[in-house]
């Protein structure tokens, strides 16, 4: 288990993002779930419901450096990644990071870049580096995307194609908030000067010790036939043109792990792969014309998979 420090330290962290993003616990859970895990996190919502507040509340709260790049359509590479200027004067070229060089990086409306622009990230997503005019730079530790898009209004986006999507450990939403939290989202002070205000609750540091520890969470033989069955189970489903590859079981094993921990045991229990099955699975399956949404079919697959 975690040491006594590290725990308080992880509470109290839960704690505040919750203050700071109110009436969200389970989405904030699965938001540090993706974190501890190593992975990415996509938010699909409308405007304003609080996407950028959970980005900023995370890294405020966690101590880590953040950036923020709004996606348009005129955006390139380089803006993302850095690049580099010849100095005349040293005779050499020079590399001047871009905003990827972030412990968090937001990625607003990533749908509105083209796709050349959307695919700079997958390195630097799934290799925590980047590889600028033959040379490779090393980004920080811990890395963290957040990239969000807006469902409803598609003109003049692009599509994440499936390599893309597959990047982001979970898929979410937010919605809207419940009746007494808008009613303090209303009536309280500013969530931007609140974060501001904020005290970070860990460090980098403990965000590494944080991942090595979800690692060491336990997952049983029979746990382990349990996500099998729900990887076989989304290949043969009835509406899935293409069901969930092993890199998906593998993301939703760890996941788990994480969800195991932020809840203060050592052991991955089916609760933990259930709460976290749709988020992880319906963006990674292909779905049929006629074959409905891949939310509602990862969650028919999720009913359809008994727990022995």
């Amino acid at each position: 288990m975690l040491p006594d420090a590290l725990r308080h330290g992880l509470d109290d962290a839960i704690a505040q993002v919750n203050s700071l993003v109110l009436g969200k616990p389970q989405e904030i859970r699965l938001a540090f779930a993706a974190l501890l895990s190593g992975g990415h996190l996509l938010i699909e919502d409308q405007p304003g419901l609080g996407k950028t507040t959970l980005a900023h509340a995370l890294a405020a709260t966690l101590g880590l450096g953040f950036e923020r790049v709004q996606f348009t359509s005129d955006l390139m590479p380089s803006d993302i990644l850095g690049v580099s200027v010849y100095d005349a004067g040293a005779a050499r070229f020079e590399f001047h990071p871009g905003p990827v060089f972030a412990q968090v990086l937001l990625a607003d409306e990533i749908n509105r870049a083209p796709p050349r622009t959307q695919s700079a990230l997958l390195e630097a997503m799934a290799e925590q580096q980047v590889s600028i005019d033959g040379t490779t730079h090393a980004l920080p530790r811990p890395f963290f995307v957040i990239a969000t898009q807006n469902p409803a209004d598609l003109a003049g986006t692009y599509p994440l194609p499936d390599s893309q999507l597959d990047r982001f450990l979970l898929r979410l939403s937010l919605g809207y908030p419940g009746e007494a939290a808008e009613r303090e989202l209303l009536t309280g002070t500013d969530r931007r000067e609140l974060i501001a205000g904020a005290m970070p609750k860990l460090g980098p540091d403990a965000v590494l010790e944080l991942r090595d520890a979800v690692n060491r969470i336990h997952a049983s033989d029979a746990l382990l036939d349990y996500v099998q069955a729900l990887l076989h189970r989304s290949r043969h489903h009835p509406g899935v043109r293409t069901g969930l590859s092993p890199r998906a079981g593998i993301a939703l094993l760890r996941a788990a792990r994480a969800h195991a921990l932020l809840l203060g045991r050592a052991h991955v229990v089916p609760e933990d792969v259930q709460a976290l099955f749709i988020h992880v699975a319906a963006h990674r399956l292909a779905v049929d014309v006629d074959g409905g949404d891949g939310r509602a079919l990862a969650k028919a697959i999720l009913h359809a998979v008994p727990v022995d």
